[in-house]
Order: structure tokens, then sequence, then C-alpha cells
């Protein structure tokens, strides 16, 4: 099995048995994302405490990668600190090329810095659909701003 094959398989995994599926009634904070283009949704409601996400629950409709993104974001920032979840999602920004930096990718062990979610890399291949994967982060990060914890 090639790496793109792994890959397609973890996005697909992630879409049809996403992680952390579900809305929080008890939630700190929350925010919806959509691209308007495309017709993805995402929304996120999370428990942030002491600056720790400690419960995270994600709904929405949309393509696999959007879907799968959100699902594999949920399992990556899950019980982190805000501090360590905005190092993550700068890390994944520089994977998918949008900001400058190291993404902090070790070519020689796949999967060890960014987990699953480095099977989102591929999608910089197609730019039209790496808004897609990037709006969970977008909807994190506007969750985060507005937390009232």
């Amino acid at each position: 099995m090639s790496l793109d094959e792994l890959y397609r398989e973890v996005i697909l995994d992630h879409y049809r048995n996403p992680r952390h599926r579900g809305r929080l009634e008890h939630a700190t904070a929350h925010a919806e994302g959509q691209n308007p283009l495309c017709g993805d949704e995402v929304r996120i409601d999370l428990v942030v405490d002491g600056g720790r996400v400690v419960e995270i629950g994600v709904t929405g409709q949309g393509c696999s990668i959007s879907q799968a993104s959100a699902s594999m974001m949920a399992e990556a920032v899950a019980g982190k600190s805000v501090a360590e979840i905005e190092g993550l999602s700068s890390r994944f920004r520089a994977m998918m090329d949008l900001e400058e930096g190291d993404a902090g990718i070790d070519e020689s062990r796949p999967g060890e810095s960014l987990g699953d979610l480095e099977a989102l890399q591929g999608v910089r291949r197609f730019p039209v659909r790496i808004k897609c994967a990037a709006l969970p982060w977008t909807t994190l990060k506007e969750a985060l701003e507005g937390d009232a914890g």
C-alpha cells in the first residue's frame, strides 16, 4: 500500500467514523464556520477549563475533506492546552502552505509529528480544496478567541 493510499484510507475512516461528533450543551465556547463556495459547514463546541480544552464536540456537513479534517482536528486538540493547540494549528497551516514556517514534519517518520492530520497534506495538490481542510481549524480559532472560560 502506497503512502497516498494509506492517507486516503485515513481520510475515509475519519469521514465515515467521525470522532468527537455531536454538540455539547454545556460548552463554554463555540463557533460556526462555513465555506459559501462549496457549502461545507462546521460547528465546534468546546469546554475549556484552566486554559485546556477538556471536551470538544463537532457537527457539520460537507465534503469528505472538511468533515475528516474536523474529526482529525478534534482528536488532535482534545485535552491540550490553548498554547499547545496554537502550536499545532500553526504546524497544520504550514503543512497546508497557508503560512510560512516549518511544518515540523519528519519525512523519514510519517505520521509522527501531526498524526492523522498528515493524511491531509495531499490536499495541497488541489488548491481549491485547501479551504475545505482549513475550515475546522479556522472555526476552532474563532471558538477559542471567543472563549469565556
